[in-house]
C-alpha cells in the first residue's frame, strides 16, 4: 500500500528524518509514536508531498509521490495538526470547496458530502461559520475534508491535540469507524492515543525508526523480565541466603525496611519465570513472614522511554494519569 525507502530530510546541518524505511499494509491503523521533535510531522509532510525529501522515495499504491504526484495524492486524505479550515466559510461551503479541489464530479458531490457530514456527525452545524465551532467540531470538519473523494489512505497528524477528554474519546471512536474502509496512519507523542486505536506502532526518535511492531509485540520485545518487590520480617543475611538458592533469580538487591524487624528486596527474574510459590515455601520454612509481595512488569510507557532514550512531556490523560 505505502512503501517508504531511505527517506531523509535535512535542514542545513540538522537531520530531521534519517534514512527512514517502512511499509504500510492495507486495511490497518498505524501509529507514529515519538517525542516532540522526533520527525513525525516531517515524515508525514514528505509522505503527502507537502515538502520534498532530501533523499529516498515514497510510493503510494505504486505511485511515486514526487514523480507521479497527482496519482499518488489522489490516494491520500490528509489532516494536518492544525485543521486547514477557512474560518469565514460555513461547514457546507468549506466541504463543497474541498470537494471541488479534489475534483469530485458535480453529480456525485452533493450525495457524497451529505454522507460524509452524517458520518462525521456535523450535520447540526453544517450551516454555521467554522470560526464559531468548538475545537472538537473543527477537528471533525477537518476529518470530513480528509475523506472527501474516499481516498484509500488517511494520514492524521496529532489528531487529538488540544481536545478535552470527551472529544478525545469521540475522535478515537471516529478513527475506529474509518478504519473499516480506510488504511489510517496517525502520529502522536501521547502513548495512550496510539495504543488505544492502532494495530501497529512505529516508534521514531531523532529521525530514526527504533522499533516497529504491534502494541503486544513491543511489550514482548522489551519484556526483559519481571521485577518482584518483597518485604519480609527477618534479617538481611537470612534473606540473602534464601534468594541465592533460587536459580531463576537473575539479580536482587536487599535494603532495610521501614520497620526495624523488616527488610526489603527488589528481585529480577526471567520473563517466563514465576518464583512466588517457591519463595513462599522457603520463607515460611525459615520463619520469615511475607509482609508484602508485588510484581511489576514493563508497561508500554517504559518501552517507549527505553527505545527513544528521551523523557516525554508530562501529559495529563483522561484517566487522570500522566506521561
Amino acid at each position: 500500500m505505502i512503501e517508504v525507502k531511505n527517506l531523509t530530510k535535512k535542514y542545513g546541518t540538522h537531520i530531521a528524518v534519517d534514512n527512514l524505511s517502512f511499509r504500510v499494509e492495507r486495511g490497518m491503523v498505524y501509529g507514529f509514536l515519538g517525542p516532540n521533535g522526533a520527525g513525525k510531522s516531517t515524515t508525514m509532510n514528505m509522505m503527502t508531498g507537502y515538502i520534498a525529501a532530501t533523499g529516498g522515495t515514497v510510493c503510494i499504491n505504486g505511485y511515486d509521490i514526487l514523480k507521479e504526484p497527482k496519482k499518488a495524492k489522489k490516494c491520500i486524505g490528509y489532516l494536518p495538526e492544525q485543521p486547514p479550515v477557512y474560518q469565514d466559510m460555513t461547514v457546507w461551503e468549506y466541504l463543497d470547496f474541498a470537494a471541488q479541489l479534489k475534483q469530485v464530479k458535480k453529480p456525485e458531490r452533493r450525495k457524497q458530502l451529505e454522507t460524509i457530514i452524517e458520518q462525521m456527525q456535523v450535520f447540526e452545524v453544517k450551516d454555521q461559520l467554522i470560526k464559531n465551532l468548538s475545537k472538537g467540531y473543527k477537528q471533525r470538519v477537518g476529518f470530513a475534508q480528509a475523506i472527501i473523494g474516499y481516498p484509500e489512505v488517511i494520514i492524521l497528524d496529532e489528531p487529538m491535540t488540544g481536545l478535552d477528554p470527551k472529544q478525545i474519546i469521540e475522535i478515537r471512536t471516529l478513527i475506529k469507524e474509518l478504519s473499516r474502509t480506510h488504511t489510517i496512519i496517525l502520529s502522536s507523542h501521547i502513548l495512550s492515543e496510539v495504543s488505544a486505536v492502532c494495530d501497529y506502532i512505529l516508534i521514531i526518535s531523532k529521525g530514526k525508526l527504533v522499533a516497529s511492531d504491534t502494541p503486544e509485540g513491543l511489550m514482548t520485545l522489551m519484556k526483559g523480565g519481571r521485577q518482584l518487590e518483597l518485604c519480609v520480617c527477618g534479617t538481611e543475611d537470612k534473606l540473602c541466603e534464601i534468594l541465592n538458592n533460587i536459580r531463576e533469580i537473575d539479580h536482587f538487591v536487599i535494603e532495610n525496611g521501614k520497620k526495624e524487624e523488616e527488610c526489603n528486596a527488589i528481585i529480577r527474574v526471567g520473563a517466563e519465570s514465576d518464583i512466588r510459590k517457591e519463595l513462599f515455601y522457603r520463607l515460611a520454612s525459615a520463619d520469615m513472614p511475607i509482609m508484602r509481595l508485588g510484581i511489576s512488569e514493563k508497561s508500554l510507557e517504559d518501552v517507549f522511554l527505553e527505545l527513544t532514550g528521551d523523557g516525554m512531556e508530562t501529559e495529563v490523560m483522561e484517566d487522570g494519569s500522566s506521561l
